[in-house]
């Protein structure tokens, strides 16, 4: 279970809980560890409804305490399996884990890490095809920033082409352009690069490009969004950050959806960014998005934001994924 939780958050996680779903009722979700009553307290209330909501009789998760303080690990763990068990979750394992042992806190048993099973997981995902897990959190946001200055400087005459097309003829011609990207996986040139995101700030042409992410393609979504956020410019990456943390929340990764929402520009309200804030903030299953597509990107929000779903920086954000 060591071995799997980077693969499972798409980064090696430090300081944090993780919390692990034993049955697929439950999302998984990772906090920074708390060193204090109020911060558990914030903990538990970031968590609570999203585990509250998809708990069903038999509900169970792994607590997983990944930090050198093991007197702390302990205290959290208890605490927290007690506080679980009051909306009937059992937490029937509870571990910790520096960067080379394991530690059960209930039995006191630990071991070595090794590096076979890491090995194992890490070639398990390449066969899946998954890419390897981000050193740390700060290396996972860092991969959606590169080099913006190329697309930056087509944009004047981007823009001019496209007053003198139609959105009926660059709709089309960007889902196309996204399809040829799944089935080759070639990188857009800058000038494709440009188009699609001055056609994406039309808000129907985004919405179809939205439409077309779902739990079956959202893998295959999370890659070209990700080149076109790391390549965007500040006045056209709202967007592509928007749609790469959608995609990557269908897809489970709620930490690599958070990393993209701070790169959503914050001088301006962006409606599908609270939207995505909302859904992984309260641990909403993908599912639940098929039942309001028909919603306006406004409607949705409002649907979706619960009074804890907070998009503020700084406040208590669980990363999850189900």
């Amino acid at each position: 279970m060591i071995a799997a939780i980077p693969h499972l958050l798409g980064f090696k996680a430090e300081e944090s809980i993780v919390f692990v779903p034993l049955r697929a009722d439950l999302p998984l979700a990772r906090v920074d560890l708390p060193t204090t009553a109020s911060q558990r307290n914030e903990v538990w209330g970031a968590i609570r409804g999203a585990f509250g909501r998809y708990a069903q009789p038999g509900a169970s998760v792994a607590i997983v305490c990944m930090t050198h303080d093991q007197q702390t690990a302990e205290l959290i763990g208890h605490d927290l399996a007690a506080r679980l068990a009051s909306i009937g979750i059992d937490t029937p394992l509870r571990l910790s884990a520096d960067d080379t042992h394991w530690y059960d806190i209930d039995s006191g048993d630990s071991g070595l890490q090794t590096e076979s099973a890491r090995d194992r997981l890490a070639a398990t995902t390449v066969l899946a095809g998954r890419a390897q897990p981000a050193n740390n959190r700060d290396a996972l946001a860092a991969s959606l920033i590169g080099d913006r200055e190329p697309v930056a400087k087509l944009l004047p005459e981007t823009r001019v082409d496209s007053a003198q097309s139609t959105p009926r003829r660059e709709g089309p011609w960007a889902l196309e352009r996204l399809q040829q990207f799944h089935a080759d996986g070639l990188r857009l040139t800058d000038g494709d690069a440009a188009r699609v995101l001055v056609a994406v700030e039309s808000i129907p042409i985004r919405d179809t490009l939205w439409n077309d992410i779902d739990r079956a393609n959202s893998g295959s979504h999370v890659a070209p969004w990700t080149d076109l956020t790391s390549r965007a410019p500040d006045e056209v990456r709202a967007a592509p950050a928007s749609l790469l943390g959608f995609a990557a929340w269908q897809n489970g990764n709620g930490a690599l959806a958070w990393c993209a929402l701070d790169q959503v520009p914050q001088d301006s309200p962006y409606a599908l960014a609270n939207l995505v804030a909302a859904a992984v903030q309260t641990g909403m299953h993908p599912r639940e998005w098929e039942t309001s597509k028909s919603l306006s990107t406004e409607r949705a929000a409002e649907a979706f934001m619960a009074p804890q779903a907070s998009a503020e920086r700084g406040t208590t954000r669980p990363a999850m994924g189900l």
